[in-house]
């Protein structure tokens, strides 16, 4: 694999950071942080400081590892199986094709972390996840 397993793990590990925002969850903002229990923090919105940490970590890898990182994730998805590496890479090529097809691909899959997690242990693939 060209990109590193320490590289997949940090996305990882930020993907899942993503994934436990919630979405409104004080639609009457307008009080005071102290008023509305700071409810406001847990909002999830597109200046999301790790969404754009994912986000620039992807445009950060070659086009080579990209595929490979939604291979990962075809593979924890069970689309395919770890013997069919080349295909799902080669599928993953195909698809992030357009634009930033890799980057919406993550983000908007449901459980993109543990699916890439997933993946590199179906490869055998040891990962060492920081404590969330």
């Amino acid at each position: 694999m060209d990109i590193a397993v320490d590289t997949v793990t940090d996305i990882v590990f930020r993907l899942k950071a993503v994934e436990v925002k919630e979405g409104v969850t004080d639609p009457d903002s307008g009080s005071n942080p102290i008023d509305d229990g700071s409810t406001d923090v847990l909002t999830s919105d597109t200046d999301d400081a790790t969404e754009s940490e994912v986000r620039g970590m992807i445009r950060g890898l070659n086009d080579d590892q990209r595929a490979e990182l939604l291979a990962l994730l075809y593979v924890g998805r069970g689309d395919y199986e770890a013997q069919d590496w080349d295909g799902a890479v080669a599928f993953a090529r195909e698809r992030q094709a357009v634009g930033e097809g890799a980057i919406k691909e993550l983000l908007h899959t449901p459980d993109a972390g543990n699916l890439l997690e997933e993946g590199l242990d179906a490869l055998g693939l040891s990962q060492d996840l920081p404590e969330a």
